[in-house]
């Protein structure tokens, strides 16, 4: 079972399991699941609607980065540039993104982008997640 393997979950549910427990020490079993549960909380992820304004290919490392056209909103807070970053260029799912970001830069049609919520490929700019035409 999930909660025996969860060791927040498990601290959790002792508290509950023996009767007569005082309150204070009920407390004090409930506290580290209040703080597992605060640590588990999902980065934000942005998300942005709109055209491509420029498209980056940087032959010194291969960063592939853009930049689109209307306001982002709950970007990741260490993605303090207005830019969108493919993560891993090289791997299969980075070809893809590339040829989707193409395609809407010879067409003009809009992207929507969602971000995973991290800055793993470049400190200051949210990896992309998912490109939707």
């Amino acid at each position: 079972m999930f909660y025996m393997q969860h060791p927040c979950i498990f601290n959790y549910l002792l508290t509950f399991q023996f009767a007569g427990l005082d309150t204070m020490f009920a407390v004090s079993r409930i506290f580290p699941f209040l703080i597992c549960s605060a640590l588990m909380a999902p980065a934000h992820a942005g998300t942005q609607s709109g055209t491509i304004t420029g498209l980056v290919n940087r032959t010194s490392d291969g960063l592939l980065f853009f930049y689109l056209s209307g306001p982002a909103s709950d970007k990741a807070s260490c993605a303090t540039s207005p830019y969108w970053i493919v993560k891993d260029e090289n791997s299969n799912a980075g070809k893809r993104l590339l040829a989707m970001l193409l395609m809407a830069k010879a067409t003009g049609q809009s992207i929507n982008v969602t971000g995973a919520g991290t800055c793993s490929r470049w400190v200051d700019g949210e990896d992309v997640d998912t490109i939707s035409l």
